[in-house]
């Protein structure tokens, strides 16, 4: 696909159509950045840049060290760049928050959350490198990535919509189970971090782990997926015999298929002792699931049709020619 001039400086002069692609282009981003975290774990590259923000103690790129091969080093501090990409996307979604014509409030501040959580997360990346990889700090990695995820699909949808107050599309108890599977599907997420930081894939020898039973933590796992599952079926069967919008009933729909797909992959890679590549796989299942409930819940709920701009007047117009 060739890129126009239009669509390069679309964060400059953008319209209602370009500020949602900006903010799904964050949600793209973001979801592929932790993706491509757990493939430095997979890999054992975890330390491959064994410093912070230095990728060495003596250079802030790649060069030979006798501790550590360059592979390693290369795949690590390739996370590190796409940080980059991942911030100028952030602020390409501020500049063009603020330049929309008519501004809107609640845009500019969900765009002003990117950047701002993107330096947070590559701080708290000096900490997972300086905690030798930390379980904890390795979780609370992800699911920074997962609140960032949530911040951008928050800015997309309220880029879909008008400004005016929220009203339901849906029965009000419907509603009410879309929040409560939100929560589920976040703490599944929670119960995945700590089934990760108890297994293998530390990401380094030296990293440590949980000192919990890996079967014990992978049954509770499972639990919390039979619920996130029950409840998804919930939601779309009460969908599909009420009166609702099509965009919910397919919302619902998607969530479930993925979570099955998601399922499938997991009992995959336990059957087969967790194989590398499939818990690669599992995590971006993992962010797809969360970006599949968070469309549910928003697709439950309306701001009414995005205000159109202001078309300016022939006179304005002469005068800014």
């Amino acid at each position: 696909m060739k890129l126009s001039k239009d669509h390069l400086l679309s964060f400059w002069t953008p319209t209602a159509e370009s500020m949602r692609g900006w903010a799904l282009a964050s949600v793209v981003v973001n979801a592929g950045i932790a993706v491509t975290g757990a493939a430095v774990r997979v890999t054992g590259s975890g330390l491959g840049c064994p410093t912070w923000p230095r990728c060495t103690p003596d250079s802030f790129i790649p060069i030979a060290h006798p501790e550590t091969a360059m592979s390693t080093m290369l795949v690590e501090f390739g996370n590190r760049l796409l940080t980059f990409l991942v911030l100028a996307v952030g602020f390409a979604c501020v500049v063009a928050a603020v330049r929309l014509a008519p501004r809107r409030k609640a845009l500019v501040w969900l765009a002003l959350a990117q950047p701002a959580g993107i330096v947070a997360q590559a701080l708290w990346g000096g900490l997972v490198v300086r905690s030798l990889l930390h379980p904890i700090t390795v979780g609370v990695h992800f699911l920074i990535s997962i609140g960032l995820i949530a911040t951008c699909w928050m800015l997309y949808a309220r880029a879909s919509e008008g400004d005016g107050p929220a009203r339901r599309t849906v029965h009000r108890d419907i509603r009410r189970l879309g929040y409560v599977l939100l929560l589920a599907v976040m703490a599944l997420l929670v119960v995945g971090v700590v089934v990760s930081g108890t297994g293998p894939h530390s990401g380094d020898a030296l990293a440590s782990r949980f000192p919990f039973d890996i079967e014990s933590v992978a049954r509770l796992h499972a639990d919390v997926v039979y619920v996130v599952v029950g409840m998804t079926f919930a939601v779309l069967f009460s969908l599909h015999v009420s009166d609702s919008t099509r965009t919910a009933r397919r919302a619902a729909l998607t969530l479930l298929v993925v979570e099955l797909a998601q399922g499938a992959v997991g009992y995959t890679q336990y059957f087969l002792a967790v194989p590398a590549f499939l818990v690669g796989v599992h995590v971006l299942g993992s962010t797809l699931v969360w970006i599949a409930a968070l469309r549910l819940v928003t697709s439950l709920r309306t701001r009414g049709p995005v205000e159109a701009a202001p078309i300016p007047s022939p006179s304005a117009a002469g005068a800014a020619v």
